[in-house]
């Protein structure tokens, strides 16, 4: 299982929100790539990059410092947030990102959706960002209709090979991950699943490897110091 440490960014920050809400934001270092450097250090192959300006009104705001963290560390670097066009996905695999994660785009406009994996393949991801059973948008500011299941079937369906699934309930709540809804979907469903929200423990870490997920997104757990990535890499391997 692959372990991806989390930056989310803010105005060039690395921040950190609480269970989506942008009014309960804690700025951790100003310096993103500094933290990208420590996770590195720690033995990470991977980073899990999240524009959280881009999540909520579109575009590519933090390109920057998202090309700063790729080109200082040579690591794999995902991204998601606001990324709703093709010219959007174009400019950030263009610009060296390793892949992207479509959120709401993922939900509301199929066609684009399509097209984005026919032309990219598996450099292209999708985010399903779970509330109440049903995957929320926007940010997570929004509910929409569709449920966890029709958008996992509705995936595959469309050959979309990793699915980045978070339990908006547990992210940044620092009590534990959500592991039924994983296992459920990892018997269910034929695609790479990368378990987020929740995943503050080496015992979290552990029970998803058992589970032989694709991947497992570390965020809050790493800033608090209630995981040492090092061990939680060594664990997921």
């Amino acid at each position: 299982m692959i372990l991806f440490p989390a930056i989310d960014l803010f105005e060039g920050k690395a921040v950190r929100l609480y269970k989506g809400d942008y009014s309960q934001m804690t700025v951790y270092n100003d310096r993103p790539e500094e933290v990208a450097a420590d996770f590195a250090a720690c033995g990470a192959t991977h980073i899990h990059l999240v524009d959280l300006e881009g999540a909520r009104s579109g575009g590519t705001p933090n390109l920057d410092t998202v090309l700063k963290i790729r080109e200082s560390t040579g690591l794999f670097c995902e991204i998601g947030g606001g990324i709703r066009n093709m010219e959007t996905v174009t400019r950030y695999l263009s610009a060296g990102l390793d892949r992207v994660i479509l959120g709401t785009a993922a939900v509301a406009d199929e066609t684009f959706l399509r097209a984005a994996v026919d032309k990219y393949g598996e450099k292209i991801a999708t985010g399903a960002d779970i509330r109440d059973g049903y995957i929320a948008v926007k940010g997570w500011t929004e509910q929409s209709s569709v449920t966890m299941e029709a958008f996992f079937a509705k995936m595959e369906q469309l050959g979309v090979k990793t699915v980045i699934c978070t339990d908006i309930s547990r992210d940044g709540a620092m009590r534990g991950t959500n592991r039924e809804m994983y296992r459920t979907l990892s018997e269910k469903f034929r695609v790479n699943i990368t378990a987020s929200g929740g995943v503050s423990s080496l015992e979290d870490v552990e029970s998803l490897r058992r589970m032989d997920l694709y991947g497992a997104i570390i965020g809050k757990a790493y800033y608090t110091g209630d995981i040492d990535l090092k061990k939680a890499i060594e664990v997921a391997r």
